[in-house]
């Protein structure tokens, strides 16, 4: 490890609405959903997929370590199997030694592994290929044991869950999932965040805000309709006491068939990157830490060694290139590029009627009113935009293309309500609104 970076360790803002590094900088959460990296591929694989993720501004991978899709009884890429007898106090060294170069190569690309230590299909019976090995005995005794192996990688968070609910109906697994907690808090000391991928909805997020080991609050957007309602359960989340940071860790991904379950129906089609950046952007703007970006494709790393899961329509190499990745770092750069840590949700800026579906924008903007963004989902969409909550003698109004990050000046206003439209070229565009004496680069330009 001596030759890895050692990056930052990430801790909750102090106001428990953001992410920051032990150095006093602002991380917003870019991740990418890579579950089966460990146990599908190959570490020159994996280091061409970290390579590229850097270069398109992620910063978070998310990861497990006993994967989906036969995890424990299929070998990995590299012919091995997690543990010996599916016993978790068993572990295979030389299947952890991979998971530890890889933890370490992602370093060595700035990125941080949110690390699942199980799937989900491993603790609860919904569905998937399991087995069911953990009591909470056994997933406390795990939590101690991969905790105490990577408390001194930096670049880690904790995940708990995968795809599962704490308890739903009479069905509880909470105290497997909070032995596991447990066991992790105590090998680490409470270095590294720690939080929980739940299954699709808003409802099991706000089951997990309420443990008290949970630092950031995941929801699962998901896959099965064009428009879920990402921003209200953001919002609803974002208003729950105590207050802890938010963010969508599983919404659509591109590439991923609309609602395939039971049965697909092709005439469905797929959703592509203008679906996600409608999803992504409004999001983070009810109130998002960050945000996770996924590829259908990649999550599976679907390749000639691997049979497709859910109709995925090209293999993970190619669909690196696809355009919706590209397009993330743009969000995240528009955020960077005006004070960070005083943004807070406000669709009270939107004074027209706003739709709850497809054509519905969303509002963020500086306490101070410094600024403010406004995502329009569609090309020549009118929106009036009260101008009273923003500051200083003029506002300088700009479009921001999510697509390219290029920006339009619209001009200058009063602080009056304005009514603005969304350029015809879009689809989507964000208006960003600045005091005019407060000297912001334009929208997007970081530093």
């Amino acid at each position: 490890m001596s030759s890895v970076p050692s990056l930052p360790r990430l801790f909750v803002s102090a106001n428990h609405r953001f992410l920051i590094t032990a150095d006093g900088r602002p991380f917003f959460w870019l991740g990418d959903t890579a579950w089966n990296l460990f146990h599908r591929t190959r570490r020159d694989e994996a280091e061409s997929y970290f390579a590229d993720r850097q270069q398109k501004g992620f910063n978070v991978i998310q990861a497990v370590a006993l994967a989906e899709q036969n995890g424990l009884n299929s070998p990995s890429a590299n012919g091995q199997r997690p543990l010996h007898d599916n016993d978790p106090a068993r572990p295979n060294e030389v299947y952890f030694a991979y998971v530890d170069d890889l933890i370490d190569l992602a370093a060595a690309h700035n990125l941080y592994i949110a690390l699942l230590p199980t799937w989900g299909d491993k603790v609860t019976p919904n569905w998937g290929d399991g087995p069911l090995i953990f009591t909470p005995q056994s997933a406390y005794a795990y939590g101690k044991w991969i905790g105490a192996r990577y408390a001194a990688r930096s670049n880690l968070i904790w995940c708990l869950g995968g795809d599962r609910p704490l308890y739903r109906g009479d069905a509880d697994w909470s105290l497997v999932w909070r032995a596991l907690a447990a066991g992790i808090r105590e090998a680490t000391g409470r270095q590294g965040l720690l939080t929980y991928h739940p299954d699709g909805g808003m409802t099991a997020a706000a089951c997990v805000h309420a443990e008290a080991w949970s630092d950031v609050v995941m929801i699962q957007s998901g896959h099965w309709a064009r428009e879920n309602p990402a921003w209200e359960w953001i919002e609803s989340l974002y208003n729950l006491q105590p207050p802890k940071p938010v963010l969508d860790g599983e919404p659509n991904y591109e590439d991923h068939p609309v609602a395939p379950w039971p049965t697909w129906n092709p005439a469905n089609g797929y959703f592509r990157d203008y679906e996600v950046r409608k999803q992504t952007y409004r999001s983070v703007f009810a109130g998002g830490c960050g945000v996770t970006y996924g590829h259908h494709a990649i999550w599976q790393f679907f390749g000639p060694r691997y049979e497709v899961i859910n109709y995925a329509d090209r293999p993970w190499y190619d669909a690196l290139q696809r355009p919706g990745a590209a397009q993330m770092a743009h969000l995240k750069n528009l955020l960077l590029s005006r004070p960070y840590f005083s943004r807070i949700p406000d669709q009270s800026l939107i004074l027209s009627e706003n739709d709850p579906g497809a054509e519905h924008l969303c509002a963020t903007r500086a306490h101070d009113g410094q600024y403010a963004f406004v995502y329009f989902p569609n090309p020549l969409q009118t929106a009036w935009i009260d101008l009273e909550k923003l500051s200083g003698p003029a506002i300088h109004a700009w479009w921001y293309d999510p697509r390219s990050a290029a920006v339009q000046r619209v001009g200058d206003f009063t602080l009056h309500p304005e009514a603005f439209t969304s350029p015809a070229d879009g689809p989507d565009w964000v208006l960003v609104l600045d005091n005019a004496r407060a000297g912001f680069n334009p929208p997007g330009v970081v530093g």
